[in-house]
C-alpha cells in the first residue's frame, strides 16, 4: 500500500514537471527569426553605343559637327564658311561630302524647307584629318549630296536650276548635268546602285535616274515630297510628302505608289534600318508650329506602331550599320537625338551646331 501511494505521488509529480515544461515552451519568446536575405543591388545595363563617327551639317552655324558615337559628344567642329545643308559618307569611309552655298553670294526668294537659292558647292573633307580638301563648283541651290555604292559618282541636287549635278569622284568635277522636276531635294541611290530617286519638292513626283544612261523616267507620289528612301533589298522605296503629313511607298518593280502612311507634321528626313524592320520619319513641322516627334513605322504592318519625341524640328536621319541605334538632328534646339531601335527610346540628346540639317554615319 505505501509502495502504491509512493509510486502515485512519484507519477503526479512527473506529470506536472512535464506540464510545466511544455507551458514554459509555449510561452518563451521567438528569440531566432528565419533570417531574409537581401538580394543584391542589381547594376543597371551599360548601353553599348557603336564605334564611328557622326557628321552633321549645321545650316545657321556654318559648321559641320563630327560627333565621337562611342562617347556620344562632339569632338571636332569643322568650319565652311557658308551655309552646309547636307553630308554624305563615301563607302570607303575616307571623305564626308557636304553640299553648302558659296561663300559670300546673295540668298534667292522662293525656296522652301530651308533649302537656299545661293550658287552651289560641294566641299569635300577628308575623315583622317577632317580638313577640307576639295572645293567643287555646281548648280544654283544645292540641297543634298550622295555617292553611288560604288564611291565612283557624286549626284548633287540643285534646287533652283531643277537638275542634278553628276561629280567624278576621281577627278572631283562635274561630268554631267540631269535635268529632274521641279525643286529636286533629297536623293538616294538604291542598293545596287542602278538608279538614284530623287524627290522634287516643288511638285509630286520622284525621278528616278539611270545611273549608266542617266535616263530619267518621272514617278506620281503625292504632294511636295522631300526625301526618298530604299528599303535594304531595293524592292520599295519610301517618300516622304512634306505637304499630306504621310509617307508613300512605291514598288520599285513597277515604280506605281501602292500606299501611303499617316505620320507627323511635315515629315522630311527617313531611313529604313538595315534588317528591314522599321522605317524611322522624322517630323519637322515648321518653325512657326515645329514638329518634335519621329514616327516609327512597322514595315511588316506598314503602319506607325510608335512615336518619339525627340527635339523641336526633327528633321535628319540615320541609323547606325548594325541597325542598334538611330540618330535625328533637331533644327530648332541645335541638338541630335539618340533613339535605341530595341527599345525605340531616347537613350541620349547630343548639343551640336546651329541649325542642324543632314546626318551620316561613318563606322570605325
Amino acid at each position: 500500500m505505501y509502495n502504491l501511494k509512493k509510486f502515485n505521488a512519484i507519477f503526479i509529480l512527473l506529470t506536472l514537471f512535464i506540464i510545466t515544461l511544455v507551458g514554459c515552451a509555449k510561452e518563451a519568446p521567438q528569440t531566432q527569426e528565419k533570417k531574409q536575405e537581401t538580394p543584391a543591388p542589381q547594376k543597371a545595363a551599360e548601353v553599348s553605343y557603336p564605334a564611328g563617327r557622326i557628321y552633321t551639317a549645321d545650316e545657321d552655324g556654318n559648321t559641320v559637327s563630327v560627333i565621337d558615337t562611342t562617347e556620344n559628344k562632339v569632338v571636332k567642329s569643322v568650319e565652311v564658311k557658308s551655309m552646309p545643308h547636307n553630308v554624305q559618307i563615301s563607302p570607303n569611309g575616307k571623305e564626308v561630302w557636304v553640299a553648302v552655298v558659296q561663300p559670300g553670294m546673295e540668298a534667292m526668294s522662293g525656296m522652301e524647307h530651308g533649302a537656299t537659292g545661293m550658287a552651289g558647292q560641294v566641299w569635300v573633307i577628308d575623315t583622317s584629318t577632317n580638313e577640307v580638301t576639295q572645293k567643287i563648283t555646281i548648280g544654283n541651290g544645292p540641297a543634298h549630296v550622295i555617292l553611288t555604292p560604288d564611291g565612283k559618282e557624286a549626284y548633287v541636287t540643285n534646287g533652283v536650276d531643277n537638275n542634278v549635278s553628276v561629280i567624278d569622284t576621281a577627278t572631283y568635277k562635274v561630268k554631267s548635268t540631269v535635268q529632274v522636276g521641279m525643286g529636286p531635294h533629297g536623293l538616294r541611290p538604291s542598293p545596287d546602285g542602278k538608279v538614284v530617286a530623287v524627290a522634287n519638292l516643288k511638285e509630286d513626283t520622284v525621278s528616278v535616274i539611270d545611273t549608266t544612261t542617266k535616263k530619267v523616267t518621272q514617278v506620281k507620289v503625292g504632294n511636295k515630297p522631300a526625301q526618298v528612301a530604299f528599303d535594304p533589298d531595293g524592292k520599295q522605296l519610301y517618300v516622304s510628302l512634306t505637304a499630306e503629313n504621310a509617307v508613300a511607298m512605291v514598288d520599285t518593280g513597277t515604280w506605281k505608289k501602292t500606299m501611303t502612311i499617316p505620320v507627323g507634321k511635315v515629315p522630311i528626313q527617313l531611313f529604313v534600318t538595315p534588317d528591314n524592320k522599321y522605317v524611322y520619319v522624322a517630323n519637322q513641322g515648321t518653325k512657326e508650329d515645329p514638329d518634335n516627334r519621329v514616327s516609327v513605322i512597322d514595315v511588316q504592318k506598314m503602319a506607325v506602331v510608335k512615336t518619339l519625341e525627340t527635339g523641336k524640328g526633327a528633321h535628319g536621319v540615320v541609323v547606325s550599320p548594325d541597325g542598334k541605334f538611330a540618330y535625328i538632328t533637331n533644327i530648332y534646339e541645335n541638338t541630335v537625338s539618340v533613339i535605341d531601335t530595341n527599345k525605340n527610346e531616347v537613350v541620349k540628346n547630343i548639343q551640336v551646331g546651329k541649325g542642324p540639317n543632314g546626318i551620316t554615319f561613318k563606322k570605325q
